[in-house]
C-alpha cells in the first residue's frame, strides 16, 4: 500500500483493498499548465490461448511418430509445420494415419481451407498451393501437410491467425482456450466437417457484417485505392473479432479507441454511449487492447501519480515555480512519485471506475469538459475519460443519478462496489458496426492495422 487513506483525513465509508488504494493513474490534466496522465492494465488477457491436451502426447513407435519427433524442424516442401499440434492430434490417433481412410472428410476439410478467403484470411497460410498439388507428394508427407492445413486453419479460426507473442505490446486480447486437435476430430466425425470447423469462427453480427462488406470490396466489386484500403482493413478488423471470446458478454462496457466513444450493453443491446478521450499517438502513451472487470466506483478519488510522470512533466514545472505543488494539491512522496489531493480539479475528476489490469488504465473522470468537443481526443497518457461519468456509475451501480451525486457531495473519498462486476473491453477496431448497425471506418491513428496484416500474408510466415 503505497499511501495510507488517512494519511490526508479521507474517511472512507469502510476500509479500501490497498491494490485500490494504491489509484496511481496516468491522465493529464489538460486545463492547466501541466500534463497530468493516467495509465492501464489487464488482467488475465494477454496469454496465447493454449491447447488443452485432452490426452499426453505419447513416444511414438509408428513412423508417423518417430517423423514427427525426430524432425528438428518439420517442413514438407519448405513449408514448415506445427510439430507440437500435430503430436496432439496424432496421439489421439495413436501415431497413425487419419486420412487414407478418410478421403471424404479430407477433402470436404481442403474445400474450407481453400475458402479460407472469405474468413478474410490467406489460404497460403494454410498451405494452400501445396494442398492442390498434394498428389505429387509421398503418402507420408501428404499425411502431415493435410493435419497440419487443418490444425492450423481451425486454430486460426477459433482464437486468430496472429498469435498474441506476435502482436504489439498493446495487443493482448485473446478468446479462451480451444483444444484444436479435439475439434478437428470432431469434425471428422460430423456430417459436413469442412462446415464444423468453419463453425470456429466468430458468429456475431459484427464479424458477419465485415465479411459481407469484404464481398462488396473485393477486387472487380469496386475499383481504386480507396476500396484497396478498406478492403485491408476489414480483413485486418476480422482478425481483432476473432480475438474476442466466445461469446461476448450481454452485459458490458465497449470502449472503441479509433472510435474515440464509449457503448454500454445491457441484455446485448446498447442503452447509453458516451464520448471518451483516449491515448496519445506516441506508443508509450497508447490506449491498450484489452479486458479486465468493473468491480468498484471511487468517489473523490486522490490521484498517485507515476514517477515516469513526475520525472517528465512534474519536476520540469516545479524547477520553473517552486509552489507548483501547492497550486496543484500536489505533494511528493517518499518513493518519487507524487499524490494529488481529491477535489473538483484533480486529475481523476470526480469518479473513477476500479478495474484492476495489468497496464494500469482506468475509466474516470476529467475536471476539463472542454476537450469532448475536440476532433482529436487522443490526448491522455493511455487512460480513458469519460465524458458523462456519472450517467455510467447510475448504470453500473444500478443506482439513480442523486445516489451519484448524493456520494460526490460528501467530498470524502469514498467507495461503492458494484452489485455484480461488470466487463470491460478497450478495442481498437478501424472497421467496426455502430450502434445503429451501420459499417464505419476510422482512421489508424495508432499504426497497429499494418503490423496485422502483415502477419496475415503467407510471405511473413516464412
Amino acid at each position: 500500500m503505497r499511501v495510507p487513506w488517512n494519511r490526508f483525513r479521507f474517511v472512507p465509508l469502510k476500509p479500501l483493498r490497498p491494490t485500490q488504494a494504491q489509484l496511481s493513474r496516468r491522465d493529464i490534466i489538460v486545463g492547466g499548465a501541466i500534463g497530468l496522465a493516467a495509465a492501464c492494465t489487464l488482467a488475465g488477457c494477454g496469454a496465447d490461448p493454449p491447447d488443452p491436451v485432452s490426452m499426453p502426447a505419447q513416444p511414438a513407435s509408428t513412423e508417423l511418430g518417430n517423423r514427427i519427433d525426430n524432425a528438428s524442424e518439420l517442413a514438407i516442401a519448405g513449408e514448415p509445420l506445427n510439430a507440437e499440434l500435430l503430436r496432439r492430434f496424432y496421439a489421439r490417433h495413436g501415431f497413425k494415419p487419419v486420412w487414407e481412410t478418410r478421403q471424404a472428410q479430407a477433402d470436404s476439410l481442403v474445400e474450407a481451407v481453400l475458402r479460407a478467403g472469405d474468413q478474410g484470411l490467406d489460404p497460403n497460410l494454410f498451405h494452400a498451393d501445396l494442398v492442390q498439388r498434394r498428389a505429387a507428394l509421398p503418402s507420408l508427407d501428404c499425411e502431415l501437410l493435410l493435419s497440419d492445413a487443418f490444425l492450423s486453419y481451425a486454430g486460426a479460426l477459433a482464437y486468430g491467425a496472429v498469435p498474441v507473442k506476435l502482436r504489439g505490446p498493446n495487443e493482448t486480447l485473446t478468446p479462451g482456450p480451444v483444444d484444436v486437435a479435439a475439434a478437428l476430430d470432431v469434425a471428422i466425425s460430423s456430417p459436413d466437417p469442412g462446415a464444423a470447423i468453419e463453425a470456429l469462427a466468430p458468429a456475431t453480427p459484427a464479424y458477419l457484417a465485415l465479411r459481407q462488406a469484404m464481398k462488396i470490396y473485393r477486387p472487380g466489386a469496386l475499383a481504386g485505392d480507396t476500396a484497396a484500403t478498406s478492403l485491408r482493413k476489414i480483413e485486418v478488423n476480422l482478425e481483432r473479432q476473432r480475438w474476442l471470446p466466445r461469446p461476448l458478454p450481454t452485459e458490458c462496457v465497449w470502449v472503441n479507441v479509433a472510435d474515440e466513444q464509449l457503448v454500454f450493453y445491457r441484455t446485448g443491446q446498447p442503452v447509453f454511449s458516451t464520448r471518451v478521450v483516449v491515448g496519445q499517438d506516441v506508443e508509450r502513451n497508447q490506449s491498450p487492447e484489452f479486458c479486465a472487470m468493473i468491480d468498484a466506483s471511487f468517489f473523490n478519488p486522490p490521484w498517485v501519480i507515476p514517477r515516469d510522470i513526475v520525472s517528465r512533466e512534474i519536476l520540469p514545472e516545479i524547477s520553473h515555480d517552486p509552489d507548483y505543488l501547492e497550486k496543484n494539491d500536489m505533494i511528493m512522496l517518499a518513493n518519487g512519485e507524487a499524490e494529488q489531493l481529491p477535489g473538483p480539479e484533480a486529475g481523476l475528476g470526480l469518479i473513477m471506475f476500479d478495474m484492476p489490469n495489468r497496464f494500469d488504465v482506468y475509466l474516470h473522470d476529467t475536471p476539463d469538459r472542454d476537450i469532448f468537443n475536440l476532433a482529436n481526443r487522443r490526448i491522455s497518457h493511455g487512460c480513458i475519460r469519460v465524458q458523462n461519468p456519472r450517467e455510467l456509475a447510475s448504470l453500473l451501480l444500478q443506482q439513480p443519478i442523486s445516489t451519484i451525486n448524493q456520494e460526490i457531495a460528501k467530498g470524502s473519498t469514498t467507495e461503492r462496489n458494484l452489485p455484480v462486476p461488470v466487463p470491460v473491453f478497450v478495442v481498437y477496431q478501424t472497421a467496426f458496426l455502430d450502434i445503429e448497425g451501420t459499417l464505419q471506418f476510422r482512421p489508424d491513428f495508432y499504426d497497429r492495422d499494418a503490423e496485422i496484416w502483415q502477419q496475415l500474408q503467407r510471405n511473413s510466415h516464412g
